[in-house]
């Protein structure tokens, strides 16, 4: 009652000058921020214990000071620490780092694509239905006398190898290609477990028996994908050899790291090494033999400093012992492998390899192959194919970082061989693209010239393509490249053969050529694919076609002025992976797309794009892929600008609300898009209020009202109005904002206890509490209804907060009815503290009238009386500490807004103090700096009764 009778009266404008900070100028003298630093550095000397003398000398530097230079200059407790270590055990570790990285510089780089990126191509590639079989040996260990000699132990264990090779072993057949891997993987197992059981006749057993099954070619279709899955096993039997015998170096742990010499390994190291190789040597059959030694290359550098090196050619020639071309190129793959993972400055092993198979590959028209291809009813074609990841592999270690002469060697070797289709592809592979791309009509003419029936022509043209997608040819050169390719492409009546390859050449077009070239190609490939709807087999490659034209054509405006792109995607008749391409076409508008565009084109095309991706959503999508489409078309939607022409941008807004009606979060960007519409038109109308303008904001305003009850989300339909119904305020449009209000007031009580928030549920009264304390602000400058009552909407808002179910622990109802009554406070001023341009508010309405101020008065009186009501209830033990808070509370409510030179609100505010101390509860900080508040507001103009006030509160300690 008497709050608002004795409300302090406010001049805003004084009050902001106050609480500006005070300017002190600074004088810099010398000072910038970009001036050298001077750092003093003092040392102290410290004499011995019996004299206390030091002597201390400073030093000035002038040079620039990095912060983080003492983290590399050595003064990190890291780098004290390894500064006080041994110095003999630094120089040492020095030394080595110093090795490393000179040897480091013939090591293969990451500009190396390593085996292990290869090996599931291949076991996805080379598969079979045919029946498969292994060969299992049985490892038991023969027992042997405690008192045998050293020369019985080892011909025991040699008895134990040959017995592997004399029908100590069983075959296993009518395997499935899983069941084969499986057993695979269980000699792998074995293999492990014998080695940590100390079992090394055993795991050698093992890995000679698997290398046994790289001789068989029974069903050579399987052949890559069971080298793999071979290798595999010996690659794991090197790693376990090399580092048993890196743990025997145990007293030259410092110096052995991956760069030792031989003469830093100790005699037991060295004996066990040899041991290995011994044991290896007497195995009888070839292929065992060298693939178990290949595996343990690397354990050379043990022995000596040319172990490696003077291996590689005898392993190399040891080749020329095996009878099928196709066994021995694979093992010459694995030779080539181990040979650049331990030597890779060893390029001779690498050349001379090649060149043997080059000598052995007119093997493949002889009698044993072919009549093994009729066998297993397999085509030459198919069988050339078995060929090219070993090929493709060796010539990749060939020209890794290879001159352009041993290049050129290389592919006059291979012309000499005439009509080998096989080895062109590889070369096409394995060399650097530049290479290829510069002599591209040299390979054309090469590939004219081959056979079509040893290896198709269009596998040829596919590998020349990658090259060009990756560099260019010569200028001169490059529609001649095109039309050369694209005839052997169009002929292709094989519809995947024919995606394969024109997949690849479409980036060449895209990237060298116009719109019409990519044109042509696009209306080809539709050609091709439409008849017996073989696309439906092709999506991965129409994908990346799509995925390519995008990329290269950036301008939105020429990429749908090709007219046979939308007719392209006409072809993506899957559901899914039609919205997957409607995806990528909208990811790349939003990202190249600069500036806003109003082209019918653009719009009508990105409007059918987004149409798809809005009706494939459906009960079953998930809440992040209806984010990601929402987002879509919100950047389209954010993107469509039609400038000064409003209407129809608002018709754009309508169509797009249709289309997309199932998507809230687009039809909160269509709501928030339309307000900013209305307030553009203000500002650029402004001075020319025509009923035409007055109609549209009307009609902006409408769109917003008739689309917010649509969506789901409570506070976002509160939060919608609030703002829908500031935008109606801010151009004049007042019975709509009252509307707006009014819809927000009716639904405050709908407002559930507790609402969704990133999937988790949460109480919602904090959120109701933050939209009430906005919408208080709001009604500030909303005039009342002149047939409505004073204050109708307060009135109503009150209403509804006072029935609002609020949760018994919670003070939230209290701490809005203190808002409520910043808000009275401020309506009661002459002047208010913000208004909206050509909206005449309630203190322009009223003047200040005494009939509002009593209708006020009595609004006070209601919220005073339910907030002291409420304290009285929080008197109970468990309550207390709510009741010292919202004394708090209220009490700075009335010090910010009352008068307190009247005494009986000055009385109740002493009163608030005390009891917010009353039961110890109170936050002694926080009512220091209170009081100090009060102290230092009592020496401003007009508030000297703030001296009385401040010892009138005094401060009690919780002891």
């Amino acid at each position: 009652c008497f709050f608002l009778r004795h409300a302090r009266s406010r001049n805003y404008a004084s009050e902001s000058e106050l609480c500006k900070l005070e300017s002190v100028p600074l004088d810099f003298g010398d000072y910038h921020p970009l001036k050298p630093i001077t750092v003093t550095e003092s040392k102290t000397k410290k004499m011995n214990r019996k004299g206390s003398t030091s002597s201390t000398s400073s030093s000035s530097s002038s040079s620039m000071m990095d912060p983080l230079s003492s983290v590399l200059d050595g003064t990190d407790p890291l780098s004290l620490f390894a500064a006080a270590a041994d110095p003999v055990t630094t120089a040492t570790m020095d030394s080595t780092r110093k090795k490393r990285d000179k040897d480091d510089s013939s090591a293969v780089g990451s500009d190396f694509e390593p085996w292990s990126s290869k090996r599931g191509e291949i076991l996805a590639r080379y598969t079979t239905t045919e029946k498969l079989s292994i060969v299992s040996g049985s490892f038991s260990r023969k027992a042997t006398t405690t008192g045998s000699a050293v020369s019985e132990k080892v011909r025991t264990r040699l008895e134990e190898l040959d017995d592997l090779e004399e029908g100590s072993q069983k075959e296993i057949l009518n395997l499935t290609q899983q069941d084969y891997m499986n057993r695979i993987e269980e000699l792998n197992q074995s293999l492990k477990d014998a080695w940590s059981s100390d079992q090394k006749v055993k795991a050698l057993k093992i890995v000679i028996q698997c290398s046994k099954l790289l001789s068989d070619t029974k069903v050579i279709r399987f052949y890559p994908s069971k080298f793999v899955l071979i290798t595999d096993i010996l690659d794991t039997f090197g790693k376990l050899v090399y580092e048993r015998i890196l743990s025997m170096c145990v007293d030259s742990r410092v110096s052995l790291a991956d760069n030792f010499s031989p003469e830093s390994v100790n005699d037991t190291a060295k004996e066990t090494c040899l041991n290995w190789f011994f044991k290896i040597a007497s195995i009888r059959e070839l292929i065992p033999r060298f693939y178990v030694e290949a595996a343990i290359l690397k354990c050379n550098k043990f022995l000596s400093k040319t172990g490696i090196s003077d291996c590689l050619p005898r392993l190399t020639s040891m080749l020329r012992g095996i009878g099928d071309p196709l066994v021995a190129v694979y093992a010459r793959a694995y030779l080539c492998r181990v040979g650049m993972e331990v030597a890779p400055q060893l390029k001779e092993s690498l050349n001379k390899n090649f060149f043997d198979f080059l000598l052995t590959f007119k093997q493949i028209h002889e009698d044993t192959v072919q009549n093994q291809l009729v066998e297993q009813c397999v085509e030459i074609p198919l069988y050339l194919t078995l060929y090219s990841p070993a090929i493709d592999w060796i010539l990749q270690c060939i020209a890794y970082r290879a001159p352009e002469v041993l290049l050129t060697e290389m592919m006059e070797r291979c012309k000499k061989l005439g009509n080998n289709a096989l080895l062109l592809n590889s070369v096409m592979s394995a060399f650097r693209a530049e290479f290829i791309a510069t002599r591209s009509m040299d390979f054309i003419g090469m590939i004219k010239e081959c056979d079509e029936s040893g290896f198709p022509k269009h596998l040829l043209f596919r590998s020349l393509g990658l090259n060009l997608a990756l560099a260019d040819p010569p200028e001169n050169d490059r529609h001649q490249i095109l039309n050369e390719a694209w005839k052997v492409i169009t002929k292709l009546k094989n519809p995947q053969d024919y995606i394969n390859c024109a997949e690849v050449w479409v980036e060449y077009t895209c990237r060298h050529f116009t719109k019409r070239e990519v044109n042509t190609v696009l209306a080809d490939v539709i050609k091709h694919m439409t008849p017996d709807r073989a696309f439906e087999e092709a999506y991965p490659q129409l994908q990346s076609i799509i995925q390519k034209v995008i990329t290269y054509i950036n301008d939105f405006s020429l990429l749908f002025s090709v007219e046979k792109f939308l007719p392209f995607l006409d072809m993506f008749q899957k559901e899914s992976v039609r919205v997957e391409v409607c995806k990528c076409i909208m990811e790349s508008f939003i990202k190249h797309q600069q500036v806003a565009t109003k082209d019918p084109v653009i719009l009508n095309a990105l409007l059918h794009i987004c149409k798809t991706m809005h009706d494939s959503v459906n009960a079953l999508t998930l809440e992040d892929e209806k984010r990601m489409l929402a987002a879509l078309i919100n950047g389209f939607i954010k993107m469509v600008s039609f400038g000064r022409d409003f209407e129809q941008q608002l018709s754009f807004y309508v169509e797009a609300r249709s289309m997309f009606c199932n998507l809230e979060p687009v039809l909160i960007q269509l709501i928030h898009s339309v307000n900013q519409l209305a307030m553009e038109t203000r500002r650029v109308m402004e001075g020319n209020h025509s009923r035409k303008t007055a109609a549209f904001v009307k009609a902006c305003v409408a769109f917003c009202f008739i689309t917010i009850p649509s969506l789901s989300s409570i506070f976002t339909r509160l939060n919608l109005y609030l703002h829908s119904g500031q935008v109606a305020l801010a151009n004049q449009c007042l019975s709509q904002a009252d509307a707006f209000f009014k819809a927000a007031v009716s639904l405050v009580p709908e407002v559930p206890k507790m609402i969704s928030v990133d999937g988790k549920m949460r109480p919602s009264d904090a959120f109701l509490l933050e939209f009430l304390c906005n919408f208080f602000s709001t009604l500030l400058v909303v005039p009342d209804h002149p047939e409505q009552g004073v204050l109708f909407l307060v009135r109503g808002l009150l209403n509804v907060i006072q029935d609002y179910t609020w949760e018994d622990n919670s003070d939230d109802k209290v701490r809005i009815y203190t808002n409520v009554l910043h808000l009275l406070s401020a309506m009661t001023q002459e002047a208010y503290i913000y208004r909206v341009d050509k909206v005449d508010s309630n203190d322009a309405l009223y003047g200040g009238d005494s009939k509002f101020l009593a209708e006020i008065n009595k609004l006070c009186e209601t919220v005073i009386a339910q907030i002291l009501d409420h304290l009285k209830t929080l008197g109970k033990e468990e309550t207390l500490k709510r009741q010292s808070q919202l004394a708090l509370y209220f009490f700075n409510t009335i010090l910010a807004h009352g008068d307190l030179r009247n005494n009986k609100l000055n009385q109740l505010a002493v009163n608030l103090w005390n009891l917010a101390q009353k039961h110890g509860f109170a936050d002694t900080k926080t009512m220091v700096k209170t009081l100090e508040y009060i102290k230092r507001r009592s020496k401003q103009p007009e508030m000297g009764h703030f001296i009385d006030l401040a010892l009138r509160l005094p401060l009690q300690s919780r002891t």
